[in-house]
């Protein structure tokens, strides 16, 4: 055979070979993984979804909410779907893609039946506060089910990645962070300082204590409280000086300006019942940033943010309030302040923010009434104290509920146990009280949720809150604009409907598009997006999906 025949046929028989080991350019994987040098989430403590456009001609164009709306990506129909729409609910929900039923925080605070006692959600006796001489540090996240996205980005980088939480509200940091969190920082209110706890460390780093030596809280107070513009131009709001607003300032101080220099070393509880709040969370996240050094190494960092103060404000004066424009205005400043800051100290497009809230909020019962819309208060402690009477009246048995907390009566199980009393006929007595009270839409028991002709949308809300050793045996539901509570004024939240159940969804920097949807995206859809923009497991109880227009 000619040589040339030869070298041609071994060339043929080649091919496939050299084919097989050749790279197509359509499959070829990065030669590194590439992810965000740092993820901050700002959840912003009872912020209505209407906000984002309420004060929209208002906001700065340099601000925060303008900026993340036009050069981010907006989920606009983003629901929470479940009840009570509470705030340990909320930051839990959001870190974790999972609704109270699988994480276990089914409240604030609830009936453990598993330990007899009544449970803050964050409480834990076995700890004690770093950085501070009162109790408001016995906290941990003990009571936490499951994993939040935190936990597993320390788990996915073998625990090199810092995650750090941070808020006025003690169950607002330490939710969000999670179990194996480097840290929780929140605001002890005798001191007017940040702590921690023993489950994180056993002395606060120098960057924290150099922090607290500066009394920010005292220069805050020392600005006062006027508007951020003329009190002419608040057109949003309803007049200053409302009848419904409380007083925290004291009851000569009816409205702008406020007088907060009186309050300098001492009455810290006050801080974030004014905007200096939200501008003194924001200094510590700057702190951390700095103190920590987020986003400078090798692998993602995680900062959770919580602003608490807009809920202490929409409490205290209501949705409609000048007070309540205020704050969202200096906030969206705030805001625009810090992703500057993140700019540049972390990079332009090198780290991720989404923006959210815990829950909404109705408008006051009294600034309802006077426009015709139809509304009340329930008296929830009179329902209590009532059910008690008539079941004390019917089984002979003294105080059977133990206390109506989160829309739900919690019985005393045990009581009915020990007594031998029939439950279903102790459940129904209740329910007929309390299908006769004004404002009660429904009512029923909690273990026959689905024998209850209900619409679907407020029984998937119910089911998806109800975790049996910490929820309620019978759940009230209250008609639309209704509150419980609050009879003096103020406004409160926690029910299934929009106002309370439709927050905001922003999506900024790294890798995210330009854009917005009006798909319905529930509030446990933001942990598994965030773990797939990071290439890592969805934390343990996620019942959520990935936003793939935000996550392709």
């Amino acid at each position: 055979m000619p040589k040339l025949l030869i070298i041609f046929i071994l060339a043929w028989l080649g091919l496939p070979a050299i084919a097989q080991n050749t790279p197509d350019k359509q499959t070829i994987a990065p030669a590194t993984l590439k992810r965000p040098k740092l993820v901050v989430g700002i959840v912003v403590d009872q912020m209505r979804w209407d906000y984002l456009y309420r004060y929209f001609d208002r906001y700065a164009a340099d601000g925060g909410f303008k900026r993340m709306l036009s050069g981010g990506y907006a989920c606009e129909n983003t629901m929470v779907p479940y009840t009570p729409t509470i705030t340990a609910c909320g930051h839990t929900c959001i870190y974790t893609g999972a609704v109270p039923a699988v994480n276990g925080i089914t409240g604030n605070e609830w009936w453990d039946y598993d330990t007899g006692t009544l449970t803050y959600c964050a409480g834990d006796d076995a700890v004690t506060t770093t950085g501070g001489n009162t109790n408001e540090g016995q906290m941990s996240p003990r009571n936490l089910l499951v994993t939040t996205i935190g936990d597993e980005l320390r788990l996915a980088t073998n625990f090199r990645s810092k995650v750090i939480g941070i808020a006025l509200k003690d169950r607002a940091a330490i939710l969000p962070a999670g179990h194996s969190a480097n840290a929780a920082y929140w605001y002890e209110e005798a001191t007017g300082n940040w702590i921690s706890s023993s489950y994180y460390l056993k002395e606060l780093p120098k960057w924290v204590k150099d922090l607290n030596a500066k009394k920010l809280a005292d220069q805050y107070f020392g600005l006062n409280w006027n508007t951020l513009y003329p009190l002419d131009t608040y057109l949003q709001s309803t007049p200053d000086e409302q009848v419904y607003e409380h007083r925290p300032f004291g009851r000569a101080a009816k409205g702008f300006p406020y007088d907060l220099k009186q309050f300098a070393g001492k009455s810290y509880n006050l801080l974030p019942v004014t905007p200096y709040g939200n501008s003194f969370t924001l200094d510590m996240a700057k702190a951390t940033i700095e103190g920590e050094q987020l986003g400078s190494g090798p692998v993602t960092d995680m900062l959770a943010i919580s602003l608490s103060t807009p809920d202490y404000i929409g409490h205290t004066f209501g949705p409609n309030s000048v007070e309540a424009e205020d704050v969202f205005l200096r906030l969206d400043k705030d805001l625009g302040a810090f992703l500057n800051y993140l700019d540049e100290k972390i990079g332009k497009g090198e780290y991720l923010v989404f923006l959210t809230a815990d829950h909404g909020a109705p408008q006051v019962p009294l600034f309802l009434t006077q426009h015709k819309i139809p509304t009340g208060n329930a008296n929830d402690a009179d329902f209590t104290i009532a059910i008690n009477k008539l079941l004390k009246d019917k089984f002979g048995v003294d105080k059977l509920v133990a206390g109506l907390l989160n829309f739900q009566v919690y019985l005393d199980r045990e009581a009915i146990k020990k007594n031998s009393l029939n439950k279903d006929l102790v459940n129904d007595v209740v329910i007929d009280y309390l299908l006769n009270q004004a404002g009660v839409y429904r009512a029923f028991a909690l273990d026959k949720l689905y024998e209850t002709t209900l619409n679907e949308t407020i029984k998937t809300s119910v089911a998806n809150s109800y975790y049996p050793p910490r929820s309620g045996d019978i759940q009230v539901l209250f008609k639309p604009q209704w509150i419980a509570g609050f009879l003096n004024g103020g406004t409160t939240h926690g029910s299934w409907n929009p106002y309370d159940a439709h927050i905001p969804l922003l999506w900024y920097g790294w890798k995210i598009p330009q854009g917005e949807t009006s798909r319905e995206i529930y509030m446990t859809d933001i942990a598994p997006t965030v773990a797939n923009l990071l290439h890592i497991q969805m934390p343990s109880g996620s019942t959520g999906h990935v936003i793939k227009e935000v996550s392709p």
